[in-house]
């Protein structure tokens, strides 16, 4: 099985989705040396990756999750709206635990640290290319911790949070004030405001301090973030 579209015989059209053009650079030298894979489009943002790939003219989307114009988990969700059969694979800083559920629950087809080596990005590539999902082995066993309590009232508060709330949590844990979390998200202070609201609401938690206490006690955020 391969990616729909995909001409046999011809490399995978990869779209990157990333912010940081080193970064960029140094993932197309990677997906270029495997042969089985070409860089035909870059994105800096979430926006020109969602009107790049309405194009049909990608096989695969390497996408970060923390971009400046939206959260890279909204636009997996709106790729996968418009594009279900597009291919997207998470490539972010964020640990597996941070974030991976999510993405998965959202349509990824797979879930990978910008730590890893070069290796197992080209071999994530070649099974997402194939048709099925690319976990690594911590990934794996969160995925079973999860299956082995179902019940949700034994979950910690952070994961009963939506997509919005758990990113605004992180954000403010990591030192944003709402107004800098309402100018990278695009959205106005206000809606930033309630969301904030309803987290600690949900957390039982009263102000920003207890928040930034909880994120670090449960590993969500560095212990000295930059």
């Amino acid at each position: 099985m391969q990616t729909k579209g995909h001409e046999k015989g011809k490399p995978f059209r990869v779209l990157i989705a990333d912010d940081h053009a080193l970064i960029r650079e140094g993932l197309k030298q990677i997906i270029s040396d495997s042969g089985t894979f070409a860089v035909t489009g870059e994105a800096d943002n979430g926006l020109k990756a969602i009107q790049q790939a309405r194009t049909g003219a990608f096989d695969i989307v390497l996408l970060d999750i923390s971009m400046p114009d939206r959260n890279g988990i909204d636009v997996l969700k709106q790729l996968k709206k418009e594009i279900p059969s597009l291919p997207v694979l998470i490539l972010t800083m964020h640990r597996e635990d941070q974030y991976a559920i999510r993405a998965l629950k959202a349509g990824a087809c797979g879930y990978l640290n910008k730590q890893s080596a070069p290796a197992e990005l080209v071999n994530a590539l070649r099974e997402v290319a194939a048709g099925r999902k690319y976990i690594t082995a911590a990934l794996a066993q969160e995925l079973a911790n999860q299956l082995g309590s179902n019940d949700d009232s034994g979950k910690p508060p952070h994961e009963t949070l939506s997509d919005r709330e758990y990113q605004t949590l992180v954000m403010i844990a990591s030192g944003k004030t709402v107004g800098d979390i309402a100018a990278d998200l695009s959205l106005s202070v206000k809606t930033v405001s309630m969301y904030r609201s309803r987290l600690l609401q949900k957390m039982n938690l009263r102000h920003n301090a207890e928040l930034t206490h909880y994120a670090m006690r449960h590993r969500l955020v560095p212990e000295f973030p930059e």
